[in-house]
C-alpha cells in the first residue's frame, strides 16, 4: 500500500485563536501587582500653576513655594503689567 505524502504541519486558524486569546490576557495578569501598592499622601507631589514674567504658565511644586521668600507684597496692577511686559 502506498502511504499518502506527509504535509508539513502548518498552524490552522483554530490553532491561532487560543494563542491570540492568551496573549491578550497577559497584560491584565501583570497589572494586578501594581494595584496592591498604596501610595502615602506625603509622597504625592502637589503642583501649583504660576505666571512667569514673559506671560507663560509654569507648574511649581508646593514645597518649593513654601521655602521661597516674598520680594514684594501687594504690588499695584500697573507695576504687575509692567513686570510681565504689557503696555497700558
Amino acid at each position: 500500500m502506498q502511504q499518502p505524502p506527509k504535509k508539513d504541519k502548518s498552524i490552522s486558524r483554530r490553532g491561532i485563536l487560543p494563542l491570540l486569546g492568551t496573549s491578550l490576557l497577559l497584560p491584565f495578569l501583570g497589572n494586578s501587582k501594581t494595584q496592591d501598592i498604596k501610595k502615602d499622601p506625603e509622597e504625592e507631589v502637589q503642583y501649583e500653576t504660576l505666571l512667569k514674567p514673559d506671560g507663560t504658565i509654569v507648574k511649581v511644586k508646593v514645597n518649593a513655594l513654601k521655602k521661597s521668600k516674598v520680594v514684594k507684597k501687594n504690588i499695584p496692577n500697573s507695576t504687575f503689567l509692567q513686570w510681565i511686559g504689557k503696555k497700558l
